[in-house]
């Protein structure tokens, strides 16, 4: 086999910095939107989170045939909550926590630890899932004591937590205390109307 002299085919230095440019013009405008979405699935992530663990609660106090409480508090960095379970047969209330007769099960913990970029909020604006706007934007909607316990019966305390991931995707875990049922909804903001989600 003779070897022939001839044009080598290739690419030229200047034709593949062409197509590296052209590529990275591409990822860069497909960033924001991928970034967006994350958040969006991080929102609703720890808003399903959320949900289940009341669910868990609410069967824990079925089971145990006690009370069993989350309770939330809010300090200048957020909103943390605990699990607490009725130590004299009262309910879950704030004094007995406080005595140390209704006994916190676990740690305090924080939604922004286990989803970053996501927090308890209501953005300003944005109707409560009930549908009226008002000038609150408390986040965590369960009484005077953000508290939501459950019973031995299974029923439950009424309201909603309201959950927005950093881009501004809000959700919210609603609890219809009668019956201890657990809903989670998503606002669209193109409607403006909560759904489930």
């Amino acid at each position: 086999m003779a070897w022939r002299w001839g044009r080598v085919s290739g690419v030229s230095l200047l034709e593949t910095m062409f197509v590296v440019a052209i590529l990275v013009v591409m990822a860069g405008a497909a960033v924001p939107g991928m970034l967006t979405s994350l958040d969006a699935s991080r929102a609703r992530a720890a808003t399903k989170y959320l949900a289940g663990r009341m669910r868990l609660l609410r069967m824990e106090a079925v089971s145990r045939s006690t009370y069993m409480a989350m309770r939330f508090e809010s300090d200048d960095t957020g909103v943390q909550y605990a699990v607490y379970q009725d130590g004299n047969g009262n309910g879950v209330r704030t004094r007995d926590m406080r005595l140390g007769i209704d006994l916190r099960m676990t740690e305090f913990e924080r939604l922004s630890e286990r989803f970053p970029g996501v927090s308890f909020r209501l953005g300003a604006g944005t109707p409560d899932a009930g549908g009226r706007r008002g000038p609150g934007t408390d986040p965590i909607r369960m009484g005077r004591s953000d508290i939501v316990s459950f019973s031995p019966a299974g029923t439950a305390t009424s309201g909603t937590l309201y959950v927005m991931g950093r881009s501004g995707s809000q959700y919210a875990v609603r609890l219809l205390g009668p019956t201890g049922r657990v809903r989670v909804l998503a606002f669209r903001a193109e409607t403006g109307k909560w759904l489930p989600d």
